[in-house]
């Protein structure tokens, strides 16, 4: 998130999250919003213009995590498969905490007719997966990831198994431990990769 975001407005997003969760994303309205946080709609204008605005802001809350989560791992000197590994723990434990960042985060449909939306999604999955490729070539040249793949190929793979794991998780209604589950589906990616 961006580091001018006033106190209210972190009061919104917040809120906005606690509908997703409890009510789906096609239940955050300006007009929910306002009779969440107790206050008129008018009031909630203020502070971003519409719900596309709200939403933009959650994924820039998202995207900042994750850059986070790929800076700390690409300046790490740790093995490549070990900077996999925290990258998905990372992603595991931060949907543990915040559940309904899945239901925006992997809601390409709802936002499939709103460029802004859609070009933020893309922005961050490209940054993540260009991250990512980053420490499998290092991990490639360091003979710690099988060199036979191309690391593009690998990182969209081990990305989109992420997404689908996690989605699992999501579609499940959250009924497993994302983190436990999450280690031994790591392990599994650490096999299919290592060298």
């Amino acid at each position: 998130m961006n580091t001018d975001i006033t106190e209210r407005q972190q009061e919104i997003i917040n809120a906005s999250l606690e509908i997703i969760a409890e009510s789906g994303i096609q239940s955050l309205t300006i007009k929910n919003l306002a009779k969440k946080i107790g206050f008129a709609e008018s009031a909630l204008y203020r502070h971003y213009e519409n719900k596309i605005q709200i939403l933009l802001a959650i994924l820039d809350f998202f995207k900042k995590n994750t850059e986070q989560f790929f800076t700390n791992q690409l300046d790490s000197n740790e093995n490549a498969l070990l900077k996999i590994e925290n990258l998905f723990q990372n992603h595991f434990k931060k949907f543990s905490t915040s559940p309904s960042l899945v239901s925006v985060i992997f809601s390409e449909e709802i936002f499939r007719n709103e460029a802004e939306l859609t070009g933020k999604v893309i922005e961050i999955m490209e940054k993540n997966i260009a991250s990512l490729k980053i420490i499998i070539e290092t991990g490639q040249s360091r003979g710690e990831i099988r060199a036979d793949i191309e690391a593009s190929h690998l990182s969209v793979m081990i990305m989109g198994s992420l997404r689908m794991f996690v989605k699992q998780w999501h579609m499940a209604n959250y009924n497993f431990n994302l983190t436990e589950k999450g280690s031994e589906f790591i392990n599994s990616i650490k096999i299919l990769i290592k060298n």
